[in-house]
């Protein structure tokens, strides 16, 4: 039995629980571990505690995929790569006080799990680095608290606006109805409507130019009265026409145009 077993065993003993199925939590901090423990057989397992420890690898297969809280602060840990994306149901997860270096990496094993509510980073090497929270945030959308802070919507904006920059400028010219001169667009021309236009510009500035029949008049009242859609029925008049009987007496001898007759509605 090596040393992880054996502390095992002895926090089972200490509990009291002689079955695997009834341990959902278990607490293996400041226990001296170099490394984590295979906790796969605990099936109902949620909450594993192995911070203040010296732990520096950790193990695929060690950590159970039905976990919600692991708290790895304050160990040696450089690197989480191939460990934690089978971890589904994870919500809550403390890295901080490690050794970690590489920010894309760490972040690229966390980014399916999509329960993640807590996460803390800070004091290690990748945490100093600028725009670290921003990077975090975009690449991490579930993230509510980040180390130990509350995520607020601002700083979800500012993350959009640094690492999604075409994205966010569509956005905002559509928020606030603003042109956006692309070069594709200045080079290009078109016609339309027998207009030569060479650019979203000339089309802008022709639009424009362009006058409402409403725009003279002074009294918004009025105006609006004179935008309302106009209704216009037509209908034959039947009586124009000869029926049956006149037309084998010959009594009807006018030619027969049909009359409309027209009814419109404002």
């Amino acid at each position: 039995m090596d040393m992880c077993e054996e502390v095992i065993e002895k926090a089972l003993h200490k509990y009291g629980i002689k079955r695997d199925r009834k341990v959902c939590e278990l607490y293996l901090a400041k226990r001296g571990l170099t490394y984590i423990p295979d906790v796969s057989r605990f099936q109902t397992l949620t909450c594993l505690w192995l911070n203040n420890n010296k732990i520096k690898d950790i193990s695929y297969k060690g950590l159970n995929c039905c976990l919600t809280e692991l708290y790895l602060q304050n160990n040696n840990i450089t690197s989480i790569s191939g460990t934690m994306s089978h971890l589904a149901c994870l919500r809550v997860l403390l890295l901080h006080i490690n050794q970690m270096k590489r920010l894309d990496e760490t972040v690229a094993e966390l980014r399916n799990i999509h329960h993640l509510h807590t996460v803390t980073f800070f004091l290690n090497p990748f945490a100093q680095e600028p725009e670290y929270r921003q990077y975090v945030l975009h690449h991490l959308p579930s993230v509510q608290i980040l180390d130990r802070r509350v995520v607020k919507q601002e700083e979800r904006n500012t993350s959009f606006q640094l690492f999604n920059t075409e994205q966010y400028r569509v956005l905002q010219s559509l928020a606030f109805g603003r042109r956006i001169h692309t070069p594709a667009a200045k080079e290009t021309g078109s016609h339309v409507n027998g207009f030569q236009l060479k650019g979203l510009d000339v089309l802008t500035r022709h639009i424009n130019r362009l006058k409402c029949p409403f725009d003279d008049i002074a009294d918004p009242s009025v105006r609006r009265a004179m935008q309302r859609s106009v209704m216009q029925f037509s209908s034959v008049d039947w009586r124009s026409f000869p029926t049956a009987q006149q037309s084998q007496l010959g009594e009807y001898i006018q030619p027969h145009i049909p009359n409309i007759l027209k009814i419109t509605f404002r």
